[in-house]
C-alpha cells in the first residue's frame, strides 16, 4: 500500500470533544498510528517507509502531500480485515479522519523489474 498524506493544520474531531487540541500530524502519528499498529499486530504487516515529502518534482498543480508511507501486508484480505473491523472503526478511524485533510491510498503489487 502506498499512502499519500496531507494533514490538517488542526485535527478536526467532530463528535469527539474529549480529544485534546492538536495538529493533524500529531493526531495521525501519536493517536492513529499506535492504535493501528496494535490492531494490525497479528497480521505480519511491515512498514517499509514513512517519511516527509521533500519536494514535488512532477504532478498536477495543487497536488501537495506532507508524508508518504509504504506498508506491506501479507495479502489485501489481511489489510481489509484490519480496516473493516469494529475495533478499527471505534478506536482508530476517528483519529485518521480528524488528522487528514486529504489522502490517497494505492494498492500496489510487486513485480520483477522489466516484467510486462
Amino acid at each position: 500500500m502506498v499512502n499519500l498524506l496531507r494533514y490538517r493544520d488542526r485535527a478536526l474531531y467532530d463528535g469527539h470533544s474529549e480529544e485534546a487540541v492538536c495538529s493533524g500530524r500529531e493526531a495521525y502519528r501519536r493517536r492513529y498510528l499506535p492504535v493501528f499498529q496494535r490492531l494490525a499486530a497479528n497480521t505480519d504487516y511491515k512498514l517499509r517507509f514513512f517519511g516527509a515529502v521533500a519536494a514535488r518534482l512532477v504532478g498536477p498543480e495543487g497536488a501537495q502531500w506532507d508524508d508518504v508511507a509504504i506498508v506491506e501486508y501479507p495479502s489485501y484480505a489481511s489489510f481489509l480485515g484490519i480496516v473493516d473491523s469494529d475495533a478499527y472503526r471505534s478506536e482508530a478511524n476517528h483519529h485518521r479522519l480528524a488528522a487528514l485533510e486529504d489522502f490517497r491510498l494505492f494498492v500496489a503489487e510487486a513485480r520483477g523489474v522489466g516484467a510486462n
